[in-house]
């Protein structure tokens, strides 16, 4: 045999070892080898060592595979987890090329004669009919040999001195060699086996036919495996950017509850100094009146003392009239008028306590609200088993006819005058579809929802006349107060609970959440969209001008696009906008004709990226593209709207659509 052919072949046994028979978990040559229900194959004991630190693995009795997930149920979960791969055998393919290539193949370095006479010799020969290698004093004996003078022997070199077995022997017939696959029993044999044991299988092959095949497979297999470790290196690199982000949060909230903490203890501190003043103004007053009586009673002690003297003297006095004139005194009262009179004063402090409702205050304690805990759950969710009313998540079909499903009256009791709901979000908090509108006219926030199949409504009144509305989180929300510079955070429970007040330098109207951190507002004053941090700082100011052309007026509404750009739906140039955060102008909607926008307010992008946008006057809601181009009248008056103003997209294919004093809820699904 060639010396090339050899080295080829030696060359093809390391590239197999090397990518096909290393375990991608300890990245040696497979020892024990158990392939899992998913076809990947890993070392029992790494397999066993890996699933031993995941808790769900152990829980459900089976072996976890590392890359893709699954699931091995084994055999006998009652054993010890480290016998858990004892029964998981390898594919055939993989154990054929261990066999073939793996550990237990033969050494080139030695010669195999001396080293069955116990001596260790550097191989220098290699004979491929008897599979051996051979020393220099062993390379000449074989060449004496008649039956062995005529093998191909072929000299070693350095490079080619790898593990390899040019030959598999059959483990039954030990003097035949593997050449044949029988693919109905998967299982390689030799041409006696075939004889014997394989004579009615149908498909049996030779092996070497059937290398381009497993090849191929085991390529592909690798381009799967380098798949998942790209896939998977991805996702443990945004776990850790996760695990900073979580633990920053963690110490926020932290502070935030010791912060809740400390105001709670402050209040407490407050009235516990209130009661205290009380108590020591009403014992000074108390102490100073029974120091006062006992003054007076030393006085009157000391008056009757004399009066007892003068009696005394009287008695012992030789005079008669002495003794008359003091028995007329007491007579007519003189001697008791002498002393103090006491007079009670009005109101005087009897006696002082302190009487604790022990369980008022307990009842108080136990309601006292810190905060409270909210766990958002990133499930993967079946928009048909469940409702998700998410502006980013949803079934609309914008193809379909919408069909008016309900109507809610914003105007609730206490109102002032008719409702204006202005814009409308969605939220789903607790398992309870939450609709929260601004009403414009009676300087509330409402939320309007169903709990126990019962409808329920909450009114939060602010100090100002709400117009922008954004969600923040799963259940908070942003609404503007642009008479007032402000905008307010608002905790949907779905009750509402006002949460802040950020004061802002501008008056600002449309709102729209960029990131959990920043917002974009838009102000016509000093016509503008800012990127605001969550104090209410300017960030960045995009202004019109700035970018070639006066392109805004009156921004009133806006919202962000699912690439995260912001649309500005502008009243005073009648155009939509995309914008970036950094200020470039994405598209500008400003057609004439019948398509054309004659008074825009509410806009909403949906989860596919298409633009929904209500002209008031012209009583319609228009589709537009991503990309800005317009599709055609969703809604018209012949559906019934009438002055529709803000609109959003929720879950279950709904739209929601601010006209008049209520709010119109629309399905579009297929």
């Amino acid at each position: 045999m060639p010396l090339e052919l050899v080295s080829g072949e030696m060359a093809t046994s390391q590239k197999l070892t090397e990518h096909f028979l290393t375990c991608t978990i300890c990245t040696e040559v497979f020892d024990k080898p158990c392939t899992l229900v998913c076809n990947d194959t890993f070392c029992r004991k790494c397999v066993v060592n890996y699933t031993k630190t995941r808790p769900e693995a152990i829980s459900a009795k089976s072996l976890l595979c590392p890359f893709c997930r699954k699931m091995t149920k084994v055999s006998d979960p009652e054993r010890p987890v480290e016998e858990w791969a004892d029964d998981v055998k390898p594919i055939f393919i993989i154990q054929g090329l261990l066999d073939s290539f793996g550990r237990g193949s033969k050494d080139t370095t030695n010669c195999s004669y001396c080293k069955e006479e116990g001596e260790t010799t550097p191989a220098t020969s290699w004979c491929s009919v008897c599979d051996d290698a051979l020393c220099e004093r062993c390379t000449r004996m074989h060449q004496r040999i008649p039956s062995t003078r005529h093998h191909d022997v072929v000299d070693l070199s350095g490079e080619t001195r790898v593990k390899v077995k040019r030959k598999v022997m059959c483990k039954v017939h030990k003097d035949e060699n593997i050449k044949y696959l029988c693919k109905d029993c998967k299982t390689a044999v030799c041409q006696t086996c075939c004889t014997i044991h394989h004579r009615k299988c149908e498909l049996v092959v030779e092996i070497e036919s059937e290398i381009p095949a497993m090849k191929t497979e085991l390529k592909n297999n690798k381009e799967n495996l380098l798949k998942k470790h790209d896939e998977m290196k991805t996702n443990v690199g945004k776990q850790n950017s996760t695990i900073t982000e979580e633990l920053a949060l963690h110490l926020k909230i932290e502070s935030n509850i010791k912060s809740a903490s400390l105001t709670a203890i402050e209040v407490i501190k407050v009235k516990e100094q209130k009661l205290l003043s009380e108590l020591k103004e009403m014992s000074d007053r108390h102490i100073g009146q029974l120091k006062a009586d006992i003054k007076s009673g030393e006085m009157s002690v000391q008056m009757y003392q004399q009066q007892a003297e003068l009696i005394d003297q009287a008695l012992q006095s030789e005079c008669n009239m002495d003794v008359y004139e003091m028995y007329q005194g007491c007579e007519a009262g003189d001697v008791d008028a002498v002393g103090v009179v006491d007079v009670k004063e009005k109101g005087r402090i009897d006696r002082i306590t302190f009487r604790q409702d022990t369980d008022k205050l307990s009842r108080a304690l136990e309601d006292l609200h810190l905060g409270e805990l909210h766990v958002q759950h990133d499930d993967v969710l079946d928009l048909k088993a469940a409702p998700v009313l998410q502006d980013t998540i949803n079934v609309l079909d914008l193809k379909a006819a919408p069909v008016l499903q309900d109507t809610i009256d914003v105007r609730v009791a206490g109102d002032a005058c008719g409702g204006y709901p202005n814009d409308v979000t969605v939220l789903e908090v607790n398992g309870t579809d939450t609709v929260v509108v601004t009403d414009y006219n009676n300087n509330s926030v409402k939320s309007f929802y169903t709990r126990n199949s019962q409808p329920g409504h909450s009114k939060l009144s602010l100090e100002g006349d709400p117009w922008g509305i954004a969600r923040l989180k799963h259940n908070q929300v942003a609404v503007t107060l642009p008479g007032a510079s402000q905008i307010v955070t608002v905790e949907v429970n779905p009750d509402l609970v006002l949460l802040s007040t950020i004061t802002t330098s501008k008056q600002y109207w449309g709102i729209s959440s960029l990131t959990p951190s920043t917002l974009a507002a838009s102000s016509h004053y000093s016509v503008c969209v800012d990127i605001l941090d969550m104090s209410g700082h300017v960030l960045k100011s995009v202004c019109p001008g700035h970018r070639g052309g006066n392109i805004l007026q009156y921004p009133y509404f806006l919202c962000t696009t699912r690439t995260g750009n912001i649309l500005v739906s502008d009243i005073g140039t009648k155009c939509v906008v995309c914008l970036t955060p950094e200020g470039d102008v994405v598209f500008k909607y400003r057609r004439t004709g019948h398509i054309a926008l004659k008074d825009p307010r509410g806009i909403t992008s949906t989860s596919t990226g298409d633009i929904l946008v209500t002209d008031n006057s012209q009583h319609r809601v228009i589709h537009l593209t991503e990309s800005g181009q317009f599709v055609r009248n969703i809604l018209t008056s012949q559906d019934g709207v009438q002055y529709p103003c803000g609109l959003c997209v929720g879950g279950r294919g709904r739209m929601y659509l601010c006209t008049n004093n209520v709010v119109e809820v629309f399905t579009c699904c297929k």
